[in-house]
Formats: C-alpha cells, sequence, structure tokens
C-alpha cells in the first residue's frame, strides 16, 4: 500500500501545471511520455468516472482511489491464479478431493477428511466445495 506523500509524487508528475489536479491533457501527455497512446477523448472519459468533485480534474483523493482499484485489481487476478491451481478439475470449485491432491504436491500429506474439515470452514454455503468467492474471503 502507497503512503500519502508516494500519492502526492505521482499527482505531481502528472500535474504539469502544479495547480494540483490532473486535467485530461496532462494525463494524456504523461501516459504518451511512458510509452502509452491514450486519445484526448479516453482520458476526458477516464477522468469523468473518477472525478469526484465533478470539476473535470483529478485531485490527489481521485488519484488514491483510482491506485487503489487498480492494486485490488491486481490481487484479484493473483488469487484467481492461486484459485486455479488448487481447481485441477476446471469445475469452477476446490473440492476436498482437489485440496488434497495440490497439499500433496506442496509436500503436505493430508486425508480426505482433514481436508474436508479444511473446506468446511469457509464453504458458507455448506456444499463441500470452495467456490471463488469462498476462496477469496478465505485468502482475507
Amino acid at each position: 500500500m502507497m503512503r500519502g506523500e508516494e500519492y502526492e509524487r505521482v499527482l505531481r508528475y502528472f500535474d504539469e501545471d502544479g495547480d494540483g489536479k490532473i486535467s485530461p491533457s496532462e494525463l494524456r501527455n504523461r501516459i504518451s511520455m511512458m510509452g502509452g497512446e491514450v486519445m484526448l477523448k479516453e482520458a476526458e472519459m477516464a477522468i469523468e468516472a473518477l472525478d469526484s468533485d465533478c470539476d473535470g480534474l483529478l485531485c490527489l483523493e481521485d488519484l488514491m482511489k483510482l491506485m487503489e482499484a487498480a492494486g485490488e485489481e491486481e490481487k484479484l487476478k493473483d488469487l484467481r491464479e492461486a484459485f486455479n491451481m488448487y481447481d485441477m478439475e476446471r469445475c469452477g470449485f476446490i473440492t476436498p478431493k482437489a485440496l488434497k491432491r495440490m497439499l500433496k504436491k506442496l509436500g503436505e500429506s493430508k486425508s480426505m477428511d482433514e481436508c474436508k474439515v479444511m473446506i468446511s470452514r469457509f464453504d458458507l454455503n455448506g456444499d463441500g466445495m470452495l467456490s471463488f468467492e469462498e476462496f477469496r474471503i478465505m485468502m482475507k
């Protein structure tokens, strides 16, 4: 998680005119300097979606929300990859059998009953398997 001064440094990087906010053209200019390509209309739409005070500019709080959301997205992607490692049968769930197999690969030997107990702790709907949502809650 970034600290306040790190967010401020990012804001200053994008804020070419020093007004404490990021305009669509400033966003577009900096992204192009980093090798990306954004049309002005796309930059305007991105800012409009995040602009909390409706002034057409991103303030520090807006930027913090954007960067924290991007971090959450990355965490979710990582969780999905971890879930898929356990969902060996590709059924969309972690079954006791799949958990047992994966734990064995990781060098931890558990009985089928032990795997069922492990799953039951986070099995919110009582179906005997973990869905991605249940896995996500377990990993918090």
